[in-house]
């Protein structure tokens, strides 16, 4: 009796293994086969956000950790940053006219970190007018092909085609005011902070802040050689003045003014407190680091690798002020 229930079983056992195996199969390679989904949301009346994944960079996410704005006005769309790659601009776009009919006629580049300047070349090509502040060029120029460089192994063949391309329009004033399609559009520069030419883009008519990396949320913000917590918490107060009623933040969900206070002002605030007292009390820098309260932080995404890293180069910089 034994024997014949298996045998009367086989069949379906089988069928079972193989729906395993492939459901295993799908689960392994499933992520390296999707592409990368972008979808503009609603934030405003004709003002859209994209909110890019917080992980680091990787094949499946294009380099596009990051978030992206989109403007729609009666003469053009205008796109708040590029992404990383060739590729990824023309899946930004194919995004785009799922909202709008209207054209990209507008780039900003909020800074010279890869995902918010690597797609320009696409779109220049595509006749948009690319505009970034000026203190963004040394950077992008002595950084654009280092960025190549760390995400070929990363991206592969994702990567093809993408090359440096600089903005075709610099701004040089720490505010400036544009009319792009009868919307108004403000450019708020104060000499940095993630990169050296971080800069906000600020809708009045509609409330909207996008900030680039000036505002990190659920992640912790990253420093690196480039970057300088004072003109960074210079931005932030910038942003403070404004009073948005929307933040979009450079990294995390579409939050309020209060939140990014809390995981991105009070972080500055508090490592230039504790770094220049310790800096003026001649404490070295491994103590400094070390006594670092950084407890109000540490529910933030990659904390433990950043927090020490921030503590530091706030300590460094502040030698040298």
């Amino acid at each position: 009796m034994f024997s014949v229930d298996i045998r009367k079983r086989l069949p379906a056992l089988a069928q079972r293994g193989m729906a395993i195996v492939m459901g295993l199969a799908l689960a392994l390679t499933g992520g390296a086969a999707q592409a990368l989904d972008i979808v503009f949301e609603p934030v405003a009346p004709g003002v859209y956000a994209y909110v890019g994944d917080i992980e680091g960079r990787t094949y499946e996410n294009e380099a596009l950790n990051a978030n992206l704005g989109l403007v729609v006005t009666p003469e053009g769309a205008l796109l708040i940053d590029s992404g990383a790659t060739r590729l990824t601009a023309q899946r930004i776009e194919q995004a785009a006219r799922r909202v709008t009919p209207q054209p990209i006629r507008w780039v900003i580049n909020t800074g010279g970190q890869d995902h918010r300047w690597l797609g320009n070349g696409y779109f220049r090509d595509r006749g948009a007018e690319i505009i970034a502040h000026a203190n963004a060029r040394a950077d992008m120029l002595a950084r654009g092909p280092e960025h190549l460089r760390a995400l070929a192994p990363v991206l592969k063949d994702k990567l093809d085609g993408t090359e440096p391309v600089l903005p075709t329009r610099w701004l040089t004033e720490p505010d400036t005011r544009l009319d792009l399609g009868g919307v108004a559009v403000h450019l708020i520069h104060r000499g940095g902070g993630h990169t050296p030419g971080d800069s906000m883009v600020w809708l009045p008519q509609s409330g909207v802040v996008f900030t680039g990396d000036v505002v990190y949320v659920d992640r912790v913000l990253g420093m690196h050689a480039v970057s300088r917590s004072l003109p960074w918490l210079a931005s932030f107060e910038a942003l403070e003045a404004l009073r948005p009623r929307v933040v979009v933040p450079g990294h995390g969900r579409v939050t309020t003014l209060a939140q990014a206070q809390r995981d991105t002002g009070d972080l500055l605030r508090a490592l230039r407190a504790h770094m220049g007292k310790a800096v003026a009390d001649g404490v070295d820098l491994a103590t400094a680091v070390r006594t670092f309260d950084a407890a109000a932080f540490r529910h933030l995404k990659h904390a433990e690798v950043w927090l020490p890293q921030l503590a530091n180069r706030t300590y460094l910089e502040m030698e040298q002020e």
